[in-house]
């Protein structure tokens, strides 16, 4: 509980809202996903079934997803019986719901809750039903686990670097640094503003301060090989040194989480942060500054050298199908839900979350939106997995990193005994 908890924090701070479960109907189980039930179908009687989705509960969520179901459900004749739960219940009663065989259909999940549901056996491997669905690479990866296509992607994002165009331009900035010690190099200009300014609201309170896993990774630091922590070898330990110059020079603030770097990036007070694409909404809609949409710019992660691939966190949301009656036609649900044109179109529409196929992403409504189409070039197309998320105890595992890098940052301890310590606990929790 306490593990499932902290996550649940966690993923509130990259935009994620409540969660509903809902006792809903599906479409047909026929190759394309568009077409209704074929009457000789040995399933198409089986027009009943449950769909879990945290959106469904959600103010601005919850009449898109309806409209969309209300869509499929009329057109093939489906049943639909909604049932919600508080955000905070979520993820315990959709484990509690599979666990028992009382879920039967398909729920959306977050992609970092994938591997926790997998490990209890039930979920159906839609790899069939991801082929020639015309998803991404990218996409296709977030609902992976294990070798098998757990998930067919509904949303795919990334958390990475956010800028404030104006403020770069006022430091003499014009083109974002490529790599680390241009980047570094940057944030002084940046300093030299004053007023306030905090050239990078990186995350330094424990609650975020897992986001040092990237850039760990662009140094270098693979995380896990295998089942072996690699956290405590000479790239993690540059990682953390470099960053903890950052601070000392205070290039980076201290006490800052996501919800903090939103505000001071909201304030005209932060000129660089990190988060998902989802926080575009918050930080807009919080600022004084009516000009600020037009002043937002994503960029991909600096690379330690030049020709390497920026890192990011993969962020999104998948939707599963538990085994068992009513899973074909739940499958189909799910491929067309995630992968039909007009339902993907109609989705971004109304939420601003960007689609998870090619044709999706070619759309006019993404090429006509500066901010989407820029994220998902610069920072989606290499962002990857959190390599912890396949181990229940990965919430438990991001928290030892995260106290270790801020005992490092405070100066209680160095970056290379930090690191080992990291390093030491992180797989004795790995099983």
């Amino acid at each position: 509980m306490t593990t499932a908890y902290s996550r649940r924090r966690m993923l509130q701070f990259l935009g994620a809202a409540g969660l509903g479960a809902a006792g809903l109907a599906a479409c047909a189980p026929a190759p394309k996903e568009t077409e209704p039930l074929a009457a000789d179908d040995p399933k198409a009687n089986e027009k009943t079934f449950s769909f879990a989705s945290w959106t469904l509960n959600e103010e601005a969520g919850k009449p898109v997803v309806q409209g969309l179901l209300d869509t499929i459900t009329t057109k093939d004749g489906l049943t639909v019986n909604p049932v919600s739960y508080p955000y905070n219940e979520y993820l315990n009663q959709l484990t509690l719901q599979v666990r028992g065989d009382k879920l039967v259909g398909a729920a959306q999940l977050d992609i970092a809750w994938l591997g926790a549901l997998a490990a209890l056996g039930k979920l159906r491997d839609l790899g069939d039903a991801a082929k020639d669905g015309g998803y991404t690479s990218t996409a296709l990866e977030s609902g992976q686990y294990e070798g098998k296509q757990l998930g067919l992607p509904w949303t795919t994002g990334a958390i990475g670097l956010v800028t404030n165009k104006e403020l770069l331009s006022r430091a003499g900035i014009t083109e974002f640094p490529e790599t680390i010690e241009d980047f570094e190099a940057a944030l002084v200009e940046l300093k030299g503003l004053g007023g306030g300014v905090v050239p990078y609201a990186a995350s330094t309170k424990v609650a975020q301060l897992k986001d040092i896993l990237f850039w760990m990774k662009t140094f270098g630091c693979t995380l896990l090989d295998g089942d072996r922590v690699t956290i405590g070898d000479d790239a993690s330990v540059e990682a953390v040194t470099w960053y903890k110059k950052l601070y000392d020079q205070k290039l980076i603030a201290p006490d800052v989480d996501r919800f903090d770097a939103r505000a001071l990036f909201g304030q005209g007070r932060a000129a660089i942060y990190d988060d998902a694409i989802v926080g575009k909404g918050a930080v807009i809609k919080d600022s004084p500054d009516k000009q600020l949409a037009d002043k937002l710019d994503p960029v991909a992660r600096p690379v330690l050298k030049s020709g390497d691939d920026p890192q990011a966190q993969l962020w999104g949301h998948v939707i599963v199908v538990v085994e068992g009656e009513a899973a074909n036609t739940a499958t189909s649900f799910a491929r067309w839900l995630t992968s039909d044109q007009a339902a993907t179109d109609e989705f971004f529409a109304k939420l601003a979350l960007p689609p998870t196929t090619e044709k999706g992403l070619a759309s006019d409504a993404v090429a006509n939106d500066p901010f989407t189409k820029a994220f998902s070039e610069r920072i989606t197309k290499t962002a990857s997995q959190n390599p912890f998320w396949r181990f229940p105890e990965y919430a438990q595992m991001e928290t030892v990193i995260a106290e270790q890098v801020q005992a490092v940052l405070i100066g209680s301890s160095s970056p290379a005994d930090a690191m080992t310590t990291a390093g030491e606990q992180v797989q004795a929790l790995v099983k």
